[in-house]
């Protein structure tokens, strides 16, 4: 799996501390069909020195993806609710 880099964004959190958190493009490979695989698309959101999501294998789109990664830089998402917001745009 690789990892493309897209922004780092800092924020004030609940607990009034600044917040940093990088966004990655993980990009693999989905089977299709059981014949063969096609590029896939996840996203990693990584808070610098703390907790890490990964979630791979979300859309073969990269226009979807884009999507997906503009709403997490927009509302600062962090690892602890990756998932949700993921799940809710799914």
């Amino acid at each position: 799996m690789r990892e493309l880099f897209v922004e780092t964004r800092t924020a004030v959190g609940e607990d009034g501390r600044l917040h940093s958190f990088d966004y990655y493009v993980v990009i693999g490979e989905m089977e299709v069909g059981g014949r063969f695989a096609c590029e896939s698309y996840g996203v990693k959101v990584a808070e610098q020195g703390g907790d890490t999501a990964v979630i791979p294998n979300i859309t073969v789109s990269i226009s979807r993806i884009d999507a997906l990664v503009d709403r997490m830089l927009r509302n600062t998402v962090g690892p602890a609710s990756a998932q949700d917001v993921v799940d809710d745009w799914l």
